[in-house]
């Protein structure tokens, strides 16, 4: 049997550090799946978030934000998998914040270049812009840059013309072939977004004293008919870390895992039984052996 024809895409979010591609996503989709918080490089590994509805398909590849050139194995890795994300895509959205354009977006562009996707850049956090009269000439400066298709002004958190954005690419997207079922939201497994779930409450919380320090591994996730019972070893890479992470007779680790556990059962709308150990692997997050063994591969 044939498969009906829809308007179909492969759209890359990408843009620097915390100029809001993961919550852009979300709202996008209309649900949470890209984990966000207030740091800069929060989101280590791409994601897929599918919308389809009855006449178009379209997959968007939630990035790293792309950033300096660090030594740290796990930087590269980030930067990398945001390159590789815009290979093959139909379109690329660029993010940029407002009319803060610094060196982390010209590098940005830089990379979105090299690659022959129609390239949209959206301006966003404009319900942060204080002076509405400098949005106007920004763009126009914007739009004299080889290469640029469209600029669209958004505000991610707010969703102001996400709709917009929506029909936009809607519009610029090829005929094709669904590429997922109408019924999937996602190419990441249930036990990804457990882990990113306690990464994000993590970073939330502790963002400031545990930056970087922190990486999830599930251990078990075992699917009940009453409940779903996931097991989560936290890694940090210093003892001082363990205590932080833990706090005062535990209080900050049961903080933590309440969050985890109630973003988990609206996740999966199912009841979530948690358990959080935190463990100290040394000097993780610069061992490119110890990142493969963490779940750092693109290729799950």
């Amino acid at each position: 049997m044939t498969k009906a024809k829809v308007k179909t895409a492969l759209v890359a979010i990408v843009g620097r550090p915390n100029v809001g591609k993961s919550t852009l996503l979300n709202h996008i989709l209309g649900q949470k799946l890209s984990i966000t918080s207030r740091k800069p490089q929060t989101t280590r590994h791409t994601l897929l978030g599918i919308r389809t509805e009855e006449d178009y398909q379209l997959v968007f590849v939630d990035t790293p934000g792309i950033h300096s050139a660090h030594k740290k194995a796990l930087n590269e890795y980030m930067n990398q998998a945001a390159n590789q994300a815009m290979v093959d895509t139909d379109i690329i959205c660029m993010v940029v914040d407002r009319t803060h354009w610094n060196a982390d977006d010209e590098r940005v562009f830089t990379q979105v270049k090299k690659h022959p996707a129609k390239l949209i850049i959206l301006v966003n956090k404009i319900d942060l812009l204080k002076d509405k009269s400098r949005l106007l000439p920004y763009i126009e400066s914007l739009a004299q840059r080889e290469g640029v298709a469209d600029i669209i002004p958004i505000s991610a958190f707010t969703a102001t013309d996400v709709s917009r954005l929506v029909e936009t690419l809607v519009a610029e997207s090829p005929i094709g072939e669904a590429l997922f079922p109408a019924d999937q939201i996602t190419n990441r497994s249930s036990r990804f977004l457990a882990a990113e779930i306690v990464r994000e409450k993590i970073t939330r919380q502790l963002g400031d004293e545990l930056p970087y320090a922190v990486t999830v591994a599930i251990e078990c996730f075992d699917v009940g008919e009453r409940f779903t019972e996931i097991h989560a070893t936290i890694y940090v890479e210093r003892s001082s870390q363990k205590r932080i992470l833990i706090g005062d007779a535990g209080s900050r680790m049961k903080s933590i895992g309440t969050e985890a556990r109630h973003d988990m059962e609206r996740l999966f709308d199912h009841r979530v039984i948690l358990k959080l150990w935190v463990k100290v692997k040394e000097n993780w997050s610069d061992d490119a052996r110890a990142l493969k063994t963490l779940g750092f591969t693109e290729n799950e």
